[in-house]
């Protein structure tokens, strides 16, 4: 959450000249609920189940970069099954550097809702934490400790090109 997954992948995907997947709003319009529906309504293991299934899914496209939410490597076999179909990128970023992005975002967060910074970088380190060995399964770990400007979304684009 706040890392840039979607920022980045939207723009990778345009300069690569593929379609853009947001995993997330795949299952949104599938449902025609959003993902804080989903959850509410069936509970994180059905969620689970849902988003493997979605990934399944969009993992047999061609021509396509995929953003996936947070925790979706982190349950069944999804990152080994990401990591099979496809190149698959981490982009690493501290819990200082991520509060400060989702504290300015204008985007409400029900996980995050309500907390102060200080609240806040624990909570994302925890959770970094518990997902860390997940993440680092990655093909490509890209450290992007930067604040989300355009320009540094293009250098960020035009470094992971160099890594592909």
């Amino acid at each position: 959450m706040g890392a840039g997954k979607t920022t980045v992948g939207k723009e990778l995907a345009k300069s690569l000249s593929l379609t853009f997947v947001d995993l997330d709003a795949h299952i949104q319009s599938q449902y025609h609920k959003t993902v804080s529906e989903l959850f509410a309504e069936k509970g994180e293991a059905e969620f689970r189940r849902i988003e493997h299934q979605a990934l399944r899914e969009v993992s047999g496209f061609e021509n396509i970069i995929i953003s996936t939410g947070g925790g979706a490597p982190c349950f069944f076999d999804n990152m080994e099954m990401m990591n099979q179909t496809g190149t698959t990128i981490y982009i690493e970023v501290s819990p200082k550097v991520l509060a400060d992005r989702l504290l300015a975002s204008k985007s409400v967060r029900p996980l995050i809702a309500g907390k102060s910074r200080e609240e806040l970088i624990p909570f994302i380190a925890k959770h970094l934490a518990d997902r860390e060995r997940y993440y680092k399964k990655a093909n490509i770990i890209y450290h992007a400790n930067q604040m989300p400007s355009k320009e540094e979304i293009y250098l960020t684009v035009e470094a992971i090109e160099k890594l592909l």
